[in-house]
């Protein structure tokens, strides 16, 4: 087992291209890996959003944050505990291909930023876009320092999912251990996602903070054309006026139980955006039902057709939220030690009957804006641990897809089919 008090503190994130470098030898020998990563990240994410859209209004998340956390906290796992997180996230039984695959879809969205970064750059480039497409994905667990964690946990996530250690003092430095973590997510979020960690959530007891950030800035293979007024069927009902965008062109389009899906490329080769849009104005919640991984997966490439598209401008910035409750009914009580003495994490550090770690709660916070240039998004996500003390064909005439009423919505990694975000808008407002 290895002290995390031999670690030095590290006060900047892994630069980008070592990382790169690094991962890259995992690209050949996990295509297959990334799929069956992609299928689990798009399963958990619709288990999850589902749970969300319960509530109502609009939802904006990142399947793809959530599930790097809890994968890593999966990697500390054993026994039951284990177990459940497996059946709960989805990942296949080859535990070695959960890691290489997330490994190997983090190495190709770093190298699609590095070659578009290079596109840009270069002085015989002609047409398209000025802006490089931006994608950031972090990782870093945070450590009580003098807390034996152990060596192989610390040394697989350092390698394969970035995760370096920074040492904390929870137990007299609650507070200023909150506000360092909430501002190494904002770094890395590029100042999207504020105060992840609300107050009172660390405390003496809290032994590790493992955390994701993604942030994503891209634009359109083709830019929209801005209206200022559109209609928009609030909550499938109240008919509002917001501001949107229009576009008469060839997209990736198919028709799904009611509803019609399509996709919009970003100038980047690799990500699109997915509008899947009811057919009924109040239709969202039966195509929230009917929706699989295997339509998603289906849509990483559609058949492209003219397409008359209308879609409104989104800034979507909701408050953070609380996953725990939602995982724990999911079927994962036993990582939140639940029922009580019942935490398995002997992998991430050693398991005494009066000393054990267990997840105290998951929290998550999205930022979405969508406009004629393109998209911005970013998520985090952290999962804090504490310490327990007791046990279609081609049409000449275009297709019109409206988006006046409430839809669906994904960033979609196109080569794994993976959702790096999901949401829902019931009301663009």
């Amino acid at each position: 087992m290895m002290d995390a008090a031999a670690f030095p503190t590290l006060m900047k994130p892994v630069l980008t291209a070592a990382a790169t470098v690094l991962l890259a030898s995992f690209t050949a020998r996990s295509d297959a890996s990334s799929k069956d990563v992609a299928d689990t990240v798009n399963r958990f994410g619709l288990d999850l959003h589902r749970r969300l859209a319960s509530e109502g209004g609009n939802i904006v998340f990142s399947p793809w944050s959530v599930e790097s956390a809890l994968a890593m906290t999966y990697a500390g796992a054993a026994a039951e505990t284990k177990s459940e997180m497996a059946a709960v996230l989805h990942l296949p039984d080859d535990e070695t291909a959960v890691h290489d695959g997330f490994a190997a879809i983090a190495s190709d969205l770093r190298a699609m930023a590095e070659t578009s970064r290079r596109e840009i750059a270069d002085p015989e480039r002609r047409g398209g876009p000025n802006t490089a497409l931006e994608i950031r994905l972090a990782n870093r667990l945070f450590g009580q320092a003098g807390y034996p964690f152990e060596r192989p946990f610390l040394d697989l996530l350092a390698d394969l999912y970035q995760a370096p250690m920074e040492t904390m003092d929870f137990i007299r430095e609650s507070e200023p251990s909150r506000l360092r973590i909430n501002a190494w997510v904002e770094e890395q979020t590029a100042q999207r996602i504020k105060d992840l960690i609300p107050p009172g959530l660390i405390d003496e007891e809290t032994r590790l903070v493992l955390a994701n950030a993604i942030q994503l800035k891209a634009a359109w293979r083709d830019e929209f054309k801005p209206v200022p007024d559109m209609p928009f069927y609030a909550n499938g009902n109240e008919e509002i006026r917001v501001a949107g965008l229009t576009e008469q062109r060839s997209f990736g389009y198919r028709r799904i139980d009611n509803a019609a899906v399509v996709s919009v490329p970003y100038a980047a080769d690799g990500l699109q955006f997915l509008l899947i849009v009811p057919d009924a104005r109040d239709g969202l919640a039966a195509v929230e039902r009917s929706l699989d991984t295997a339509t998603l997966a289906a849509c990483a490439d559609l058949p492209q057709r003219a397409v008359r598209l209308h879609l409104p401008k989104l800034k979507l910035e909701p408050a953070g939220i609380r996953l725990g409750a939602h995982i724990t009914a999911m079927g994962m009580g036993r990582a939140f030690d639940r029922p009580k003495g019942s935490a398995d994490f002997s992998r991430m550090a050693p398991r005494k009957p009066d000393d054990y770690l267990c997840i105290s709660e998951v929290v998550h916070k999205a930022f979405l804006a969508l406009d004629e240039h393109g998209t911005e998004a970013a998520a985090a996500t952290a999962v804090v641990m504490m310490r327990a003390t007791a046990m279609l064909p081609e049409a000449e005439e275009p297709v019109n897809v409206r988006t006046d009423r409430p839809f669906l919505f994904a960033i979609q990694h196109t080569t794994s089919g993976a959702c790096l975000f999901l949401g829902r808008v019931t009301d663009p407002r």
